[in-house]
């Protein structure tokens, strides 16, 4: 039988190797069992006890120590475990290689501890022999309960879990669990939190289970304090800082995450040094070394970059050797960029590359191969380059792949490749499918189509894989009005029904002014062919209103109902034609009990102009409006969705007059353009659009204050198409504003009702528009990327006029019998003063009474000087949907102008 110390250093000097910590501690362990002069005789009388007797030692020599003999095995009797209460014992047999009727040895006992050390089920383990019934002691690793994160805020359990080893119902080891720290902290790395610390602990819980928790204290998130630039002489540091995606930490930065330490962007900066240096024509540029400190207090880095700019070279002789023969090398010299004598520049270098390779695939030659070759002179400082075109074969697209789309079916993608497959290779045609493919808003931007070799050297695969989006879109508007106080929108679309590219859509929208339904369907590919049709059936109901008080008085009512259809010809690539025919039913009404009078004192109530204004007695009624029409469309731009880069312009017509009861032509031109500025990602965008209308029908003289044109059919503007502006709130419009009749020091005086919820506004149109504008959306760092904000600064203008002045009423009202009625000074049985409504227009004195309608009623707007506003807007990609918020300012109005400060919007897709 082993003895107590022999047992504790041989446990002692296997744990310590097993759990790789301290490997010298364990081997020094070991050696002592072994090698120790007083160890190695408490171990071989032990050994020998063990085994049986043993030939005796060897006299010990002068100068030479004495050797410990090991002593001889002895039969395994029987295998017995101690200990376990999850794992059968059986189990812990099979993990060893020891067996009954083996010889036992020590070597093998070891190797028995190794191999049961190594199933990290048990926490400790000891073997004892008493002659020959060996005795396996065992403690399990205890079974896991619950893995608890404590402190995590800036990553999420859901970040945080997948990533870590350890899970419930496992078996709790420490590797495990140092592992998993470090996993901790390098996710918190990755964040820029350098200073994150995890602290594991371990709570013990009955039935040998465990909880283990994660203490993290996740720190600052790590800033870049200083960036140094060392041996640059020809740009300062704020230049070269410019040029790097890495920036200094400083307050104004809470929205970029440009100021944060990634070891990738070391990298990066270094190469966008080099890009810049070569962009200026130092071709001998070079970055010496890149160095980020870590502060002591863990919170910041401090980078230091030396570099050598070297000399700065010219562009020497340039030309092109081209290898095609169905390229001029002096044609293409004299199209190159650039010139000999001028600065040497490697992104020109590098366009011109692409734009000879884009120019071979125009011709078919889809591999061509462009190489620029340099010669450089240090003597002299310049930069020779001739471009040589290897010589490739013609190339024909030999298949179309299209991978990634399990809702859309492949022939909604297929169809707007403008090649196929046969066809010979351009690589225009390839970047025109691209942004057509684009264009449909089904898959994620950024969308390539990869070309690949094919079965010979002449044959290209054309490779397309998508990557499907939400199609589905749920939209919630609202806003706040300076007449209306709150508006509400929604509505729900589908843009990829079924995935046949259909488009289905439902639109509701509610407020103070008006009401809607919009029922919707298109078609792009009638029965499989490049036609489209749509259809529409809608019902609109509009209205104008005043306040009296807190409670709401609606003036006049516009109901619309009706339904229209459009059928869509592409003529070329880029011009298509849009025909659609539209029926409506439109009904104005007032409210009969505050604007009808008996005007005529037949008994028969008719619209008082005096009540409700003449423009809108003349526009009351049911008309029915049958209209055919037609848009001319050039659209060449990039993407319909989003665009950055092409023009849009279209020319459009309606005719009403094929039936009904109106009869007018209208027409509309609209224009845009989109630029994409430098490689910043600025996007400039201008649009402009006006429109006229000429009625066919003579309703009257404008004398008479009756415009040809129905109040119905004119154009109207304001938010949205003008931001900084209300609903309708530019341009021609009547503004009545109210009295009171009060006893003031025994007089009647009228006193104005303020406030703007205590007058009426109507909106009146006009024949002619025009709107202007300009945009510019600006790119952000990446962290606002990663939010999805997408910031944009505006400039609107336009204007609405061409109305004829309505006649505007003076303030008397009419009593059962059609008399004009007025106020005069009484009073009643008690004496007091009161005011009576009386059929006299001057009282006793012979003074004229105030009338009983006591309002002033005003024209405004009537101006084709322009309405300009400045503003910007957000658009954020938020969990909840996409949102968009604009803050606009009017800088040039005109009096009667409604403004609006403030809108906002939130959607979802699905």
């Amino acid at each position: 039988m082993q003895g107590p110390s022999d047992v504790f250093w041989l446990r002692v000097g296997l744990f310590f190797v097993k759990s790789e910590q301290k490997i010298a501690i364990g081997a020094r362990a070991l050696g002592l069992l072994l090698s120790s002069t007083v160890l190695a005789g408490t171990a071989s009388a032990a050994f020998a006890q063990a085994a049986g007797p043993a030939a005796p030692p060897a006299p010990p020599q002068a100068s030479t120590p004495a050797a410990v003999v090991p002593p001889a095995g002895q039969q395994i009797r029987s295998i017995t475990v101690n200990g376990s209460q999850r794992i059968e014992a059986d189990t812990v047999r099979s993990y060893i290689q020891l067996r009954v009727g083996d010889i036992y040895t020590q070597v093998a006992a070891d190797q028995a501890l190794r191999d049961l050390f190594e199933t990290e089920l048990f926490a400790d383990v000891a073997i004892r022999n008493n002659d020959g019934a060996v005795v396996i002691d065992v403690k399990e690793n205890p079974v896991i309960n619950r893995v608890i994160l404590e402190g995590n805020k800036r990553i999420k359990e859901d970040k945080i879990l997948p990533e870590i080893r350890l899970a419930p119902r496992q078996i709790f080891t420490r590797t495990k669990v140092r592992a998993d720290v470090a996993r901790i902290i390098e996710l918190y790395k990755r964040q820029g939190r350098f200073a994150a610390t995890v602290e594991p602990k371990m709570v013990q819980q009955d039935q040998n289970r465990v909880d283990v928790v994660f203490e993290i204290n996740e720190g600052p998130r790590s800033k870049v304090r200083q960036i140094n630039i060392l041996g640059n002489e020809k740009f300062s540091d704020g230049e070269l800082r410019g040029e790097m995606a890495t920036k200094q930490s400083r307050f104004y930065r809470f929205f970029s995450s440009g100021d944060s330490y990634d070891p990738d962007k070391l990298a990066y900066d270094q190469q966008k040094l080099r890009q810049f240096y070569l962009t200026q024509g130092y071709a001998d540029f070079r970055v010496i070394s890149a160095v980020a400190e870590l502060t002591p207090d863990k919170r910041d880095f401090i980078i230091t970059y030396v570099v050598e700019e070297g000399d700065r070279y010219k562009f020497g002789d340039v030309g092109v050797d081209s290898q095609i023969r169905d390229f001029s090398e002096d044609g293409l010299k004299a199209q190159l960029p650039m010139k000999t004598g001028d600065w040497y520049n490697a992104k020109l270098v590098e366009d011109t590359v692409e734009q000879l390779s884009e120019t071979a695939g125009l011709f078919g030659y889809a591999f061509a191969d462009v190489r620029p070759n340099f010669n450089r002179n240090r003597e002299t400082l310049t930069m020779d380059i001739t471009f040589e075109l290897a010589e490739s074969a013609r190339v024909y697209v030999e298949r179309i792949d299209i991978n990634g789309n399990t809702l859309t079916q492949d022939k909604i993608v297929r169809r707007e490749f403008r090649l196929n497959e046969g066809d010979a290779f351009n690589s225009f045609l390839v970047k025109r499918s691209e942004n057509r493919i684009n264009s449909l808003g089904y898959f994620q931007e950024k969308f390539e189509i990869e070309q690949k070799q094919g079965s010979a050297p002449d044959r290209i695969i054309l490779e397309a894989n998508v990557e499907e989006k939400a199609t589905g879109e749920l939209q919630l508007s609202a806003g706040f009005s300076s007449i209306e106080n709150f508006i509400l929108q929604a509505s729900i679309r589908q843009r990829n029904f079924r995935g046949k590219g259909q488009t289905v859509g439902l639109s509701i929208n509610y407020s103070q002014f008006s009401q809607g339904l919009n029922l919707s369907f298109t078609e792009p590919y009638v029965f499989d062919k490049n036609i489209s049709f749509g259809a529409d059936i809608f019902r609109r109901d509009l209205n104008s209103f005043n306040f009296v008080g807190n409670s709401r008085n609606t003036t006049f009512e516009q109901l619309t109902t009706g339904a229209s259809f459009r059928l869509g010809v592409p003529l070329t690539e880029y011009v298509s034609a849009l025909l659609r025919y539209s029926l409506t039913v439109d009904d104005v009404t007032l409210d009969r009990t505050q604007f009808f009078s008996d005007l005529d004192g037949n008994g028969t109530l008719e619209c008082d102009p005096v009540r409700a204004g003449f423009f809108l007695c003349d526009n009351l009624g049911q008309r029915t409006t049958s209209l055919i029409g037609y848009s001319l469309i050039y659209d060449n731009r990039d993407n319909r969705i989003r665009p950055t880069r092409g023009q849009n312009v279209t020319l459009s017509q309606d005719f009403a007059g094929l039936g009904g009861a109106v009869s007018y032509l209208r027409t509309r031109l609209n224009a845009s353009k989109h630029w994409r500025i430098g490689r910043s990602g600025f996007i400039f965008t201008i649009a402009a659009e006006g429109g006229h209308i000429i009625a066919f029908e003579d309703r009257g003289t404008p004398a008479q204050g009756i415009d040809d044109i129905r109040l119905t059919d004119r154009f109207f503007l304001g938010q949205p198409q003008i931001r900084g502006f209300d609903i309708r709130g530019v341009g021609p419009r009547v503004i009545r504003t109210g009295f009171t009749p009060e006893i003031v020091n025994g007089a009647i005086v009228n006193t104005p009702v303020t406030g703007r919820r205590n007058r009426v506004d109507d909106a009146l149109g006009g024949r002619y528009y025009y709107l202007a504008r300009a945009e510019l959306d600006i790119p952000l760092g990446s962290g606002a990327r990663e939010l999805g904000l997408r910031p944009s600064v505006f400039v609107d203008a336009g204007a609405v006029f061409g109305v004829v002045r309505p006649l505007l009423q003076t303030p008397q009202n009419r009593d059962a019998n059609g008399n004009l009625q007025y106020l005069e000074l009484g009073t009643d049985t008690q004496g007091n003063q009161v005011i009576n409504t009386v059929t006299n227009a001057t009282n006793a004195a012979g003074q004229p009474n105030t009338p009983s309608l006591a309002f002033t009623e005003q024209f405004f707007g009537d101006s084709p000087k322009p309405r300009v506003t400045v503003g910007f807007g957000v658009n954020w990609n938020s969990p909840f949907g996409p949102f968009r918020i604009d803050i606009a300012r009017a800088l040039l109005k005109e009096p009667g102008d409604d403004t609006r400060l403030f809108t906002f919007n939130v959607g979802t897709q699905f």
